[in-house]
């Protein structure tokens, strides 16, 4: 039992079971739940089953350890666009599958809308808080650089026109991201979300695709006549 006592030594050290990703998952859902702010020393504990020493052995101060799940969350972000983006798939399927796996994870099944956790929760911080508001930045550029890498290749490719502008479609395709985060916090549906993720492969890969003496190939892969 803490009596406070300056004589007293406080456990340090880590839980013999400690496992840090899990630790972190479960801080970034207190986390999220709760937001920075609203989110205590006693409800990370209780999340991650770890006492506040063993927490700050770990993770040091609750504010190092909002930092280590947000590195975390866009670690696995990135981790989880490469795989939808990687493959021979064509790019429209690519970017709907980066999509379908947001909003699965921003829609989890018999839950309350949770949205982005980067855009829901360091937002809101960022503006008093210059190490929150470098990760968020770092985040986003992270997103952005997946999609490039993809809109390059598909450039290199043929199924961009040679005229198109990788850099700023890698935009587009985050923003859309960042609006399915956001709309699905505020209780848009699945299928409306879901319409606004195809809406904007369209625009990505319709306005932008492959130009040829027969047209050019839209998101569904129907030629256009071209325009003269």
């Amino acid at each position: 039992m803490h009596t406070g006592t300056k004589n007293e030594k406080r456990p340090r050290g880590r839980p013999r079971n400690y496992d840090s990703r899990q630790a972190l998952n479960d801080a970034r859902d207190a986390f999220w739940h709760g937001g920075y702010s609203g989110t205590s020393l006693d409800a990370l504990s209780e999340a991650t089953g770890m006492n506040r020493p063993s927490l700050y052995g770990a993770f040091g101060d609750k504010h190092a350890l909002y930092l280590d799940t947000l590195d975390r969350y866009v670690e696995v972000g990135r981790n989880a666009m490469e795989t939808a983006l990687h493959g021979d798939r064509p790019l429209a399927d690519a970017l709907l599958a980066v999509y379908d796996g947001a909003l699965a994870l921003y829609l989890p099944p018999g839950e309350v809308p949770r949205g982005c956790f980067l855009i829901g929760t360091a937002v809101v911080e960022s503006r008093a808080d210059a190490e929150v508001r470098g990760k968020l930045a770092s985040g986003l550029a992270t997103f952005d650089a997946a999609f490039e890498r993809r809109l390059q290749r598909a450039q290199a490719e043929g199924e961009l026109d040679a005229s198109a502008n990788p850099a700023l479609l890698a935009k587009v395709a985050s923003a859309i991201l960042h609006s399915l985060a956001l709309r699905s916090r505020a209780g848009d549906s699945r299928d409306s979300l879901r319409a606004t993720a195809q809406a904007g492969v369209a625009l990505i890969c319709g306005t932008s695709g492959t130009s040829g003496a027969s047209g050019t190939q839209n998101a569904s892969g129907k030629r256009r006549k071209p325009t003269r």
